[in-house]
C-alpha cells in the first residue's frame, strides 16, 4: 500500500481501489509519463473527498484545480481560465501563436475568435513548462458543469499528455452527455453495508435503534454524504431511537424538489402509501401495509410507487434516497400528517412497541391531550432503553407540551428538563424551565427549578458560580427532600473539583458543613459514602481520610458493576468524575482504570452527552499514564466532537496532560495560553493547575529544571483533588535538580504523608522514586529498585519508565555505565512507543554519554501494535463490526475506526480482509 492510501481508514472508508488508482496516476506522472483519470459517480458519493485527499497527499507535486459551476456553463473558457490562472506567469514561454490564442480566449487581448487547437496546444505547453521544477496534478471537480469550450480543450489536453509530468484528474456526475468518453475512468460506487454502518456509527453521538440504523443505511445506498449529513441536520434528541421525523432542518436541494415532482405524478393511493412510509421510522413492511389497509389502500398501490423508482419493498421499506423521505414528509399538509400517524398508531402493537405507538399518537394532535401525554410519559422508559437518554428526553418533552392541566404540566416539564440536562440539550432544558416557571409551583418544585438551573450553569461553565448555586439549591431542598439535597451537595462537591483554585470564598467548607448538619438517610448509599469522603478531605485532610475514601471508591465500583450487569442506571453518571478523583487521591490505579472505563461505557450506552465528554476526558488521562497515547488522543478528539454537538465548553484536562507528556506545551504556547485563558474565564481553576502540571512535566522532560520548578511550584499552590500528588512529584524532581533541597524535602514530606497512607503499588513506587532523588549511595539504589519493582506491578507505564530513566541517570553518574544502559534503553523504548518525545530524547542523551546509541524513532519505523491496537486488530480480523468491537472494549466506534487507521498504516494494509495475512500468529505475539 502506498503513501496516498496508507492510514486513510478514518476519512476515506471503503475507497482502497480508488486510492490505489489515484496513486498509480501520480506515480506515472512523477516518472515523466503524463496520465489522466476520470472519477464517475452520483452526487455525494465521495468523489470530491478523493480529490481533496489527492491535494493533501500529492507530496512533491504542484497542484492546480477548478470546480465546474452550472451557472457559468454559458461562459466560454471560464473554467479553463480558472484552472490556468496559477500558471499564467509562464505565458511568455509559449510560442507567439499559442500565447496570442490563449490571451484572446481568456479576454486578456483582443482579436478574432481563438483557434481551439491553438488554445489546447497553449494549455498543454503551459502545463509542460509548469513541471520543469516539479510534477503537476490538475484537479477538475464537477466536470459535468464545465463550459463546453473548456471541456473540449481539457479533453484534447488529456489525450496528449504523453512525455509530460502531468496528472489530470476529473470527477463528474453523469447528468448529461458524456464528454469524457474514451478517457481512462473509474466508477466510485456506494459503500458496502458494513462500511456504511461503520461510517454512520462514527458520526452519531447517541445510541441508534438497530432497525432505524439499518433503514438509514439502506436508504443512503452507500452514499457517504447522505450518511454524514443526516446526523448533522438533527439534534441528538431528534435522532435518538428513530423517533425523529423530517422537518425544516432536513436536507433540501434540487434533488428533493425533483423527487417531489415525481411523487406528485403517482396515483392518490400510491402517494398516501409513500406518506405513511415516510412517517414510519423502522421500515417495517408489515406495519406499513397494515396502516395503509386501515385507510382502504390496497397492496396494489405499491406497484406504481416502485415503478417510479422512489421506493422499494423487500425485507424492509427503502426509499431511493433519504431526500425522498424528507421531501414526502415535509410537504404533507397537517391533516394528512395527522391521518398518517393515526393509521400508524392504530397499526402498531401496543404490547411490543408501546413507545412507537405513543409517538405516532403524539403526532395526531395539535392541542393538549392528557391521554396522549400520559402515554408518552409512560413510554419514556422504554424509549430510553431503545434510544438512550435523548430518546427519553424527546418523549418527556412532548408529554409536557401536550399536558392540559397546569400543575401536571409543571411536574412533567421539570422531569423532562432534568433528562434534557443529562442529554446535553441545554437550550431545550432552558425552554422547559421557562414554561415550568410560569407555575403554579409548590415549594419543592421551586427548589427543583433552582437546582436544575444550577445544574445547567455547571454544564455551561463547570466552575464560576456553579458550586455556590448548587450549594444554595441543596440548602433549599434539605427540609423538603433530604435525599435530593444530599445528591445536590455531591454535585456541588463535584463542581468544586472543576473550580479548583478559583472557587469562591468558603464554598468547600460550607458544603462539608451542610453534609454533616443535614439529616442522615435511613439507608446509606453511594452518595453518602462519597459525601463522607468530601467531608473528610475538607475537615481532616487527605492522609486521615484514606480509609473513608477507599470505602467510597469500593462502593462506587460495586455499584458500577451492578449497573453493567443489570443494564440499568443504579449509579448516577454525575458521580463518576468525583469518584475518579477520589481514586487518584489514594493512588488506586486499578480503581481508576475500572471507574473510567465504566463511566464511558455507561454514558455511551445511555447517550448521556452531558456526561460523556467528562467520562472520556477521565479515560484519556488514564491512558496517558498507562502509556496509550494514541487511545488518549482519540478520546480527546471525541470529547471535542461531542462538545461541538452539544454546544458545551470543551473539556481540556486530558488534552493538557497529554500535551505535557508529548512535548506539545512549549511548541503550541500561544494556543495553550488562549485555551487556559478561556477556561479560566469560566472559572475552571482545575485547568490552571493541570496546565502548570503539564508544563512541569514538559520542562522536566526537556531538562529545563528551572522552568519546571516554577511551573510545579505554581501547580502546588492549590491542592487539586486527585492531581495534587502528580504536581508534587514534578516539584521534587525539579527542586532536586536545581539545588533547592529545602523545597524538595518539603514536597517529599507532603507526598510521603499521602502515599504511605495509601499503600498501593503506585503509591509505594512513587514514594520510593521521589525519596531516591534525595538520597545517595546504597540507599538511593535500593529505593530506585523498590520503585521499579512496585511500579512494574501496576498499570502505570509512564511513571515506571520515568523511574527507569532516573535510575539509569543515577547509575551513569555513579560510573556504572553497563548497568545504566539497560534501564535507559528500557525507558527510551517505552517513551518512543508512547510518543513521549522529550523524555525519549533525554534518555538518548544519557545513553550517548555512556557510549551507547539508540536510533531516533522515525515515522513508520515502529510498526509494533499497542496492546489495544492488537485487541482491535484481532477482533476486526474475526469480522466484528466497529460497533461490536467498541462494545467489547468499552470505547466508541469512532475510537475503533481511529485505531484501525493506525493499524492499517503500521501493517501496510488497506482493509480488514488483509489483516489475517498481516498479523502474526497469536502464539508468536
Amino acid at each position: 500500500m502506498g503513501k496516498l492510501a496508507a492510514g486513510t481508514a478514518n476519512t476515506l472508508r471503503g475507497r482502497s481501489e480508488q486510492l490505489v488508482a489515484l496513486e498509480q496516476a501520480l506515480n506515472t506522472a512523477r516518472a515523466g509519463s503524463g496520465t489522466v483519470l476520470v472519477l464517475r459517480g452520483e452526487a455525494g458519493i465521495g468523489k470530491t473527498a478523493l480529490l481533496r485527499h489527492v491535494e493533501a497527499h500529492a507530496i512533491g507535486f504542484r497542484t492546480v484545480g477548478v470546480s465546474g459551476i452550472e451557472a457559468e456553463m454559458v461562459l466560454p473558457y471560464a473554467s479553463l481560465q480558472q484552472l490556468c490562472a496559477p500558471m499564467m506567469s509562464r505565458l511568455h514561454d509559449l510560442t507567439a501563436p499559442q500565447r496570442e490564442a490563449l490571451s484572446i480566449a481568456f479576454g486578456l487581448a483582443e482579436g478574432e475568435a481563438a483557434n481551439r487547437l491553438l488554445v489546447g496546444m497553449a494549455v498543454l505547453g503551459l502545463m509542460a513548462t509548469a513541471t520543469e521544477d516539479q510534477p503537476l496534478v490538475c484537479i477538475v471537480d464537477d466536470a459535468q458543469w464545465l463550459d463546453e469550450t473548456s471541456m473540449q480543450v481539457l479533453t484534447f489536453v488529456a489525450k496528449h499528455l504523453a512525455h509530460t509530468s502531468v496528472a489530470l484528474i476529473f470527477a463528474l456526475q453523469e447528468l448529461r452527455e458524456d464528454r469524457t468518453a474514451g478517457l481512462p475512468d473509474l466508477t466510485v460506487e456506494g459503500l458496502s453495508i458494513p462500511d456504511a454502518r461503520a461510517l454512520l456509527d462514527s458520526v452519531v453521538c447517541v445510541p441508534l435503534d438497530p432497525l432505524v440504523r439499518d433503514r438509514i443505511v439502506a436508504e443512503a445506498h452507500g452514499n457517504p454524504t447522505a450518511l454524514l449529513e443526516l446526523p448533522s441536520t438533527l439534534a441528538p434528541t431528534e435522532l435518538a431511537g428513530g423517533f425523529w421525523l423530517p422537518d425544516s432542518h432536513s436536507l433540501t436541494s434540487y434533488l428533493e424538489s425533483a423527487f417531489h415532482r415525481r411523487f406528485r405524478l403517482l396515483p392518490p393511493d400510491s402517494r398516501r402509501l409513500l406518506q405513511i412510509a415516510a412517517a414510519e421510522p423502522t421500515g417495517d413492511v408489515d406495519l406499513l401495509f397494515r396502516a395503509a389497509g386501515s385507510q382502504g389502500i390496497a397492496a396494489a398501490a405499491a406497484a406504481p410507487a416502485v415503478s417510479s423508482g422512489l421506493i422499494q419493498f423487500d425485507t424492509g421499506v427503502c426509499f431511493q434516497h433519504p431526500m425522498v423521505r424528507s421531501a414526502v414528509y415535509r410537504r404533507m399538509s397537517v391533516p394528512d400528517r395527522q391521518a398518517v400517524h393515526q393509521a400508524l398508531a392504530e397499526a402498531t402493537d401496543p404490547e411490543t412497541a408501546p413507545d412507537r405507538r405513543a409517538w405516532h399518537r403524539a403526532h395526531t394532535v395539535t392541542q393538549p391531550d392528557e391521554s396522549v401525554a400520559r402515554d408518552l410519559e409512560d413510554s419514556a422508559g422504554r424509549a430510553r432503553l431503545r434510544g438512550g437518554i435523548a430518546a427519553s428526553a424527546s418523549f418527556l418533552h412532548r408529554s409536557a407540551e401536550l399536558t392540559p392541566d397546569r400543575e401536571r404540566h409543571v411536574a412533567r416539564a421539570l422531569a423532562a428538563a432534568q433528562v434534557e440536562v443529562d442529554a446535553g440539550a441545554v437550550d431545550d432544558a432552558y425552554g422547559l424551565l421557562a414554561t415550568a416557571e410560569a407555575g403554579p409551583l409548590d415549594s419543592l418544585q421551586h427548589a427543583q427549578l433552582d437546582w436544575l438551573r444550577a445544574s445547567l450553569m455547571f454544564s455551561e461553565a463547570r466552575g464560576g458560580a456553579a458550586p455556590l448555586r448548587l450549594l444554595e439549591s441543596a440548602n433549599r431542598l434539605t427540609p423538603l427532600a433530604p435525599a435530593s439535597a444530599r445528591d445536590t451537595l455531591l454535585e456541588a462537591a463535584g463542581a468544586l473539583v472543576f473550580a479548583g483554585r478559583l472557587n469562591e470564598g468558603t464554598v468547600r467548607e460550607q458544603v462539608a458543613a451542610a453534609a454533616r448538619a443535614g439529616p442522615l438517610p435511613q439507608k446509606r448509599g453511594t452518595v453518602d459514602d462519597l459525601l463522607d469522603s468530601v467531608v473528610g478531605l475538607t475537615v481532616d485532610g487527605s492522609s486521615a481520610s484514606v480509609q473513608t475514601i477507599k470505602h467510597a471508591v469500593r462502593t462506587v465500583r460495586e455499584e458500577q458493576t451492578l449497573t453493567a450487569l443489570e443494564g440499568g442506571s443504579r449509579l448516577r453518571l454525575a458521580h463518576a468524575p468525583i469518584a475518579q478523583s477520589l481514586a487518584l487521591e489514594v493512588w488506586d490505579d486499578e480503581a481508576w482504570e475500572d471507574l473510567t472505563a465504566g463511566a464511558v461505557h455507561q454514558a455511551r450506552a445511555e447517550g448521556a452527552l452531558a456526561v460523556l465528554p467528562l467520562a472520556l476526558d477521565g479515560r484519556a488521562c488514564f491512558h496517558v499514564f498507562s502509556g496509550e497515547f494514541d487511545a488518549a488522543a482519540a478520546e480527546i478528539a471525541e470529547v471535542s466532537a461531542i462538545s461541538a454537538v452539544t454546544g458545551a465548553p470543551d473539556v481540556i484536562n486530558a488534552a493538557l496532560v497529554l500535551g505535557g507528556w508529548k512535548a506539545q506545551q512549549v511548541q503550541n504556547l500561544d494556543r495553550r495560553e488562549a485555551t487556559i485563558k478561556e477556561a479560566g474565564s469560566r472559572g475552571e481553576g482545575r485547568v490552571l493547575g493541570l496546565a502548570d502540571y503539564a508544563a512541569a512535566v514538559q520542562y522536566n522532560g526537556l531538562g529545563r529544571y528551572d522552568a519546571a520548578l516554577a511551573a510545579a511550584t505554581s501547580a502546588c499552590r492549590y491542592e487539586d483533588l486527585g492531581t495534587y500528588g502528580w504536581a508534587l512529584v514534578e516539584l521534587i524532581e525539579a527542586a532536586s535538580r536545581t539545588g533547592e533541597p529545602t523545597t524538595a524535602a518539603g514536597a517529599l514530606a507532603e507526598l510521603t504523608e499521602r502515599t504511605s497512607a495509601s499503600g498501593t503499588a503506585w503509591a509505594r513506587g512513587t514514594e520510593a522514586c521521589a525519596q531516591a532523588l534525595l538520597s545517595d549511595g546504597p540507599a538511593a539504589q535500593s529505593l530506585y529498585q523498590e520503585a521499579i519493582e512496585a511500579l512494574g506491578s501496576c498499570r502505570m507505564v509512564m511513571p515506571l519508565a520515568r523511574a527507569r530513566l532516573l535510575y539509569g541517570e543515577w547509575l551513569r553518574r555513579e560510573s556504572r555505565r553497563q548497568e545504566s544502559r539497560t534501564h535507559l534503553r528500557s525507558a527510551c523504548e517505552v517513551f518512543d512507543q508512547a510518543g513521549a518525545d522529550c523524555f525519549a530524547e533525554r534518555a538518548r542523551r544519557e545513553l550517548s554519554v555512556t557510549g551507547d546509541t539508540v536510533r531516533k524513532r522515525t515515522v513508520g519505523a515502529d510498526l509494533e501494535l499497542t496492546k489495544q491496537e492488537s485487541q482491535i486488530a484481532r477482533q476486526a480480523e474475526k469480522g466484528h463490526t466497529n460497533a461490536e468491537i467498541a462494545n467489547q472494549l468499552f470505547i466508541s466506534p469512532r475510537t475503533v475506526e481511529w485505531h484501525l487507521g493506525n493499524i492499517f498504516a503500521k501493517l501496510g494494509v488497506s482493509s480488514r480482509r488483509h489483516l489475517h495475512a498481516a498479523l502474526p500468529p497469536l502464539e508468536l505475539q
